[in-house]
């Protein structure tokens, strides 16, 4: 049913997983103004990019990991906006990608640290915009949620079989619980 990226693999249970998309923007979520394809603000992935290679170079999964971490859960852009977004800034000779350790890491090039102070004040702070107007608690859920996912993944990583086989009783029993409380919902 479920399995893309921003699901269950690489990020855990980010906000493009399936309990934010059912409960704050999937099937007979909240939509209202301001709002995109499956109820949730978007980010200036552009300005994210350029403002975290400024930092240091990045790949791509990098990059939806920080803006993840630093929108607290609010926004984890998907591989198909940020690879095309590389591409285009790529392009446009403000970032020069370069193959290392298996994958591409990106970098500013001199126009693009020149493009990025030239338009500093535009851009603004990507994550936190993405996290505004959400409703009352949904950032304080997100980071148990992320939580939660990072103890699931170290558990996987570390743990033996039958530590495992508790946590995946303690997840199932914690994803019954939330429908619980979504039943009960008027």
């Amino acid at each position: 049913m479920y399995g893309g990226p921003g699901d269950f693999g690489p990020g855990g249970f980010g906000a493009g997983g399936p309990f934010f998309k059912m409960r704050f923007g999937g099937p007979g979520g909240p939509g209202g103004p301001g709002r995109h394809g499956r109820g949730r603000r978007r980010g200036n992935v552009r300005a994210a990019i350029l403002l975290l290679l400024e930092e240091g170079p990045r790949n791509g999964y990098q990059v939806m990991q920080e803006i993840e971490q630093r929108s607290e859960g609010a926004w984890r852009p998907s591989p198909g906006s940020v690879y095309p977004a590389f591409q285009l800034l790529a392009d446009e000779g403000l970032i020069h990608g370069e193959a290392r350790d298996g994958g591409n890491v990106f970098e500013l090039t001199d126009a693009g640290r020149t493009y990025l102070d030239e338009n500093r004040e535009h851009f603004g702070n990507p994550w936190q915009q993405a996290a505004e107007g959400m409703p009352e608690g949904v950032r304080e859920l997100m980071h148990g949620v992320m939580q939660a996912g990072m103890a699931a993944r170290q558990i996987i990583h570390h743990g033996t079989d039958a530590q495992r086989a508790e946590a995946a009783k303690v997840l199932a029993d914690t994803r019954r619980a939330l429908y619980r409380i979504l039943a009960e919902d008027d």
